[in-house]
């Protein structure tokens, strides 16, 4: 859908580039886990997590290759996305998980403290590219299709397949709502490292924000309504 989307709505390459990388990838990690716990409780967080982890795979080998694109053959790209860490360490984290070894004190201690470190990185990255928004020349025309595809389509296809498939409805209700998180602080870093267009990746972000928490409320309703009361 979001290459046929894109295809009839952009003419501009990085526009183009910024629409696919950001369009079906959300922040389902540090919001998505968290809004999981919230509404459904510590019972939730195994599959909020593997979603999240999926999420990881499609930002850093798809929206990478759209981002590259322009740059790299596939065969290139393709070396450039092995390369990066995220993907490596994502395999290894659920080879850890899947044979059952667990960290000691010590050494969670040690990975809390560099996640939590992460996050502020990214926040004063994403801080300093706030910081140069205009307002008035702002790319308003790909943030607003980023949010009607995102905010509106993605979740009416999600809905529709959920209630088709008769998916459980716990399950479903959290399929739901990694679908409508807003965009992620990702893909303004990798805007950034591709040189295309940071700035505007970073407005899309924050009104892919705003427009959740306007729409939150709604997608509550068509959960209580479709799946479970929350």
């Amino acid at each position: 859908m979001a290459l046929v989307y894109v295809r009839y709505v952009f003419d501009n390459s990085d526009d183009k580039a910024l629409f696919l990388s950001s369009a079906l990838v959300g922040n389902t990690g540090n919001l998505g886990i968290p809004l999981g716990i919230a509404f459904f409780g510590v019972a939730s967080v195994p599959y909020t997590s593997i979603l999240n982890i999926a999420n990881i795979f499609f930002i850093f080998i798809f929206s990478v290759y759209f981002l590259a694109g322009k740059k790299f053959s596939l065969k290139k790209a393709a070396r450039e996305i092995i390369k990066i860490p995220s993907i490596s360490f994502a395999f290894f984290a659920l080879a850890f998980n899947y044979f059952g070894f667990a960290l000691n004190d010590n050494f969670d201690k040690v990975f809390t403290m560099a996640a939590y470190t992460a996050i502020v990185m990214q926040l004063i990255v994403f801080g300093i590219f706030m910081s140069q928004i205009k307002i008035k020349k702002a790319n308003w025309k790909l943030s607003l299709n980023l949010v009607l595809f995102k905010h509106i389509l993605l979740p009416l296809v999600g809905l529709i397949g959920l209630v088709y498939f008769e998916v459980e409805p716990f399950l479903a209700s959290i399929i739901f709502l990694e679908l409508m998180v807003p965009l992620a602080i990702n893909n303004v870093n990798l805007a950034s490292l591709f040189n295309r267009k940071p700035i505007d990746a970073t407005f899309c972000v924050l009104v892919s924000t705003f427009s959740f928490v306007a729409l939150i409320y709604f997608y509550i309703l068509i959960i209580n309504y479709f799946f479970m009361e929350i």
